[in-house]
């Protein structure tokens, strides 16, 4: 979809569909009073009849109104104007864009941005905009033999900042908008996709192919005899059980100056994860698509990155593999020897996504990198502890966290970070090897946490487990893309072309 600016008199707007928002009990917003007053009062007459109150998650299509330039006019109920918010703003503007979709104009002007308390906010509420928009507007159907599409989709949507001057950093907030929204689309389809089609040896050619749609993006896939030459034995005890080779995407963006320390995201690749030996209750199983929807954001992440062509140097690395049950598989009580010398007891084959992570993570090590962020769907423990909201964080340096955590409330894909003191460790201890690869039910999150943190002592590092965040369950059912929002905020934020 294409996305510009549009500014003067809301009456004067030539559109197929005006969007505007109207607060409870029929409180009109600044631009609604302006078409209510072009109009003749038109508006107001209409909402005494009183099939539209403006409580949330209505809407009303309105049609002809006199005086006004808008072949239709949407109202898009904002509730108390009291309790509004980013957050309703961002519902509003997805439940806009979603039914101008499913209707027949292929053009709007949305006015909801103009909602912004202050003129330092637009940029932010015209980002999100957008992110909402491409986000509601989303549909996975590759897989349906048949596909009912709108006949006149939405193509063009114009969003009002009234009077303001057009500018370059409101330019760049509808820019970095589609950017996060294009990496999202992007980790949406890989992670939606079935295991059947979406293999290591698929998402390796995703990465390829993204690479040459950029001459700052370098490209390289290191095949299993190359990591047994490294010594990735943990990684490689996973893949044992699949007869698909496990793969390690490298993606090197060089977007900033050459001797610049880049930022490296790390994104656990478990095309499908049954259990192995462990394996999984059958109920449910098929979720275990979604496994590798940390590897899916990180590659998400790079499409933005090339999309928006920023000014710094971003390292994404993809451990890819599938973890099955087979002659071969790890089997519980087995010792595996890591990337980095440590050996692991595997006590419970199902907790595959930190062997193949912590050699991921030596791996990053050879690039110097300021930061290194790994995102993994890890543990049931932190849907357990936070549900759906929030993904857990943890790091061993609280600078880095407490941007992650202000990335995560500016985007609204929230991160709540949870201890990992040294009292956990302890909870990983063997007799047989260095360490096991679970610490029991208690604080399950938190000691995945801490088997990662043994192997990433040398940078500044923290994980973000995705495991309630990354897909919805139910009707609902599908990748959300994130934590790509935060990701990409962060980014943002570190070369400085951020909207907080």
């Amino acid at each position: 979809m294409d996305y510009l600016l549009k500014s003067g008199a809301i009456a004067a707007q030539k559109t197929a569909c005006l969007v505007v928002g109207v607060y409870a009990r029929r409180d009109l917003s600044d631009a609604a009073r302006a078409l209510d007053e072009a109009s003749g009062g038109a508006l107001e007459s209409l909402l005494k009849q009183g099939d539209f109150t403006g409580q949330r998650e209505q809407s009303q299509l309105l049609y002809d109104l006199p005086g006004c330039g808008c072949a239709r006019a949407l109202l898009i109920g904002l509730g108390p104007r009291k309790e509004f918010t980013l957050a309703g703003y961002r519902e509003a503007c997805a439940r806009a864009a979603a039914l101008i979709n499913d209707s027949n104009p292929v053009e709007a002007i949305s006015t909801l941005p103009t909602l912004a308390p202050t003129d330092a906010d637009l940029p932010r509420w015209l980002q999100e905009a957008v992110v909402a928009s491409e986000a509601a507007t989303y549909r996975f159907d590759r897989c349906k033999s048949e596909v009912e599409k709108p006949k006149r989709p939405l193509r063009r949507l114009g969003l009002f900042i009234g009077d303001r001057r057009r500018s370059r950093k409101l330019e760049q907030a509808l820019a970095n908008g589609k950017g996060v929204a294009t990496g999202m689309a992007l980790a949406k389809d890989l992670s939606n996709l079935p295991g059947n089609l979406c293999t290591p040896g698929y998402l390796a050619d995703q990465a390829r192919s993204l690479g040459r749609k950029s001459d700052k993006l370098k490209v390289q896939i290191l095949e299993e005899k190359q990591m047994q030459e490294l010594g990735m034995g943990a990684l490689l005890s996973v893949s044992r059980g699949s007869r698909q080779p496990a793969k390690l995407i490298v993606m090197e963006y060089g977007g900033g100056k050459p001797d610049a320390r880049p930022v490296a995201l790390v994104g656990k690749g478990l095309t499908f994860d049954a259990g192995g030996i462990s394996i999984k209750p059958s109920a449910g199983m098929d979720e275990m698509k979604y496994d590798m929807c940390g590897g899916a954001s990180v590659i998400g992440a790079m499409a933005a990155c090339v999309e928006l062509q920023l000014p710094l140097n971003v390292v994404g690395i993809v451990p890819a593999s599938e973890n099955l049950p087979d002659g071969d598989a790890n089997k519980p009580g087995d010792i595996v020897t890591s990337m980095s010398g440590l050996t692991v007891e595997v006590l419970n084959t199902d907790a595959e996504g930190r062997l193949i992570l912590c050699d991921a993570l030596t791996y990053t090590q050879r690039f110097k990198p300021s930061v290194v962020i790994d995102i993994a769907t890890l543990t049931g423990a932190c849907v357990v502890a936070l549900g759906a909201h929030a993904s857990g964080l943890f790091s061993n340096d609280e600078q880095l966290a407490q941007a992650i955590i202000a990335a995560g409330k500016a985007s609204g894909d929230r991160a709540w970070q949870l201890p990992m003191w040294d009292d956990y460790q302890g909870q990983l201890d063997s007799n047989f090897a260095d360490m096991a690869n679970v610490g029991g039910r208690e604080a399950g999150a938190i000691t995945a946490g801490c088997f990662l943190s043994r192997f990433t002592k040398k940078m500044k590092w923290a994980h973000l487990d995705i495991a309630g965040t990354a897909w919805k369950k139910g009707t609902e059912k599908g990748a959300t893309g994130r934590p790509v929002p935060l990701l990409m905020q962060f980014l943002l934020q570190r070369c400085g072309l951020a909207n907080e």
